[in-house]
């Protein structure tokens, strides 16, 4: 937009967006979902800035998706409520399938074994 920014300071380029009317916020995002028709690119724990140009919002996501299987983004939010109860972090779970390429369902398993032990779970599927 700015021709890469260069050298200049942050509060500067702030300061000139600012005087064209442009508003920055950062949102505080646990997750964000982009579906294809393919399959979904899940992001987790991004860097999500908001830009207001006189009324256009964009959004910026940074962060690296991980490409799941399309719809299975929402079946994961069910899944992780049903978690919450059970005490096992969904976050966790990710971790550990992701760590070991076991599948969701194993990791979880894992996990409630060895209650929440990261290290066990990992060393228990590998």
């Amino acid at each position: 937009m700015f021709g890469g920014g260069g050298g200049l300071n942050p509060r500067k380029m702030e300061q000139m967006m600012k005087q064209m009317g442009i508003d920055v916020d950062e949102i505080d995002a646990e997750e964000v979902v982009i579906r294809t028709d393919e399959h979904d690119l899940v992001f987790t724990d991004p860097d999500v800035t908001k830009m207001d140009a006189r009324g256009q919002e964009t959004y910026q996501i940074i962060g690296t998706p991980e490409e799941r299987e399309r719809g299975a983004a929402s079946a994961d939010e069910g899944a992780a409520d049903a978690d919450a109860g059970a005490g096992v972090d969904e976050g966790d779970v990710e971790l550990v399938a992701t760590r070991t390429g076991a599948s969701e369902a194993e990791a979880r398993e894992a996990l409630e074994r060895h209650d929440g032990d990261l290290a066990a779970a990992v060393a228990d599927l590998e």
